[in-house]
């Protein structure tokens, strides 16, 4: 081979590495990302139950999380997404919700989120968490004014309880 035909292979094994490196990086950044989403996957099922408080009892999840649901929804149609839902996370599943303590289950559902996730539903509201509940059985969203509207805790018949929270004009507002 003259000079120039190695220079030329050279160049072309070099752009091949390359080449290899960057679907290999591809391929490490996709395998990454597909263990995030495993890990961030709804499960499979949840539970939705009841708990005592001062105001009477309320729904909960499997573990004794507060339940929410936010006035703007319409129907079984959750109208918080975006910076909203990252405040208000929704109660997500990939299956079924299951009835527990003090819950009908025939007021159980689920509806599909903007994102096209499944979201629990009960008496056709939407459900959700608050990121200020830190641990079972606290109730820190109770009648706080974010995002356009009221959030109360979710009484077993599926009714808002309004008592026991801010007021709305002195709520918190998000």
């Amino acid at each position: 081979m003259s000079g120039r035909s190695k220079g030329f292979w050279a160049k072309i094994g070099v752009g091949v590495a390359g080449a290899a490196l960057v679907v290999a990086g591809a391929t490490a950044a996709t395998t990454a990302a597909d263990v995030n989403d495993a890990k961030n996957a709804p499960p499979a099922s949840v539970t939705v139950q009841t708990r005592n408080g001062p105001n009477g009892a309320y729904l909960t999840d499997g573990q004794g999380r507060s339940l929410y649901l936010f006035v703007a929804d319409t129907g079984n149609t959750s109208t918080c997404n975006g910076a909203c839902a990252a405040q208000w996370p929704p109660l997500v599943t990939q299956g079924a919700v299951v009835a527990g303590n003090g819950v009908d289950a025939g007021k159980l559902a689920t509806s599909n989120r903007q994102d096209n996730t499944k979201q629990a539903t009960y008496n056709n509201h939407p459900l959700y968490y608050f990121v200020a509940d830190t641990s079972p059985g606290q109730t820190n969203g109770q009648g706080v004014n974010a995002f356009g509207a009221l959030w109360w805790l979710v009484n077993p018949n599926g009714d808002a309880i309004t008592s026991g929270g801010q007021s709305p004009a002195g709520g918190v507002t998000y």
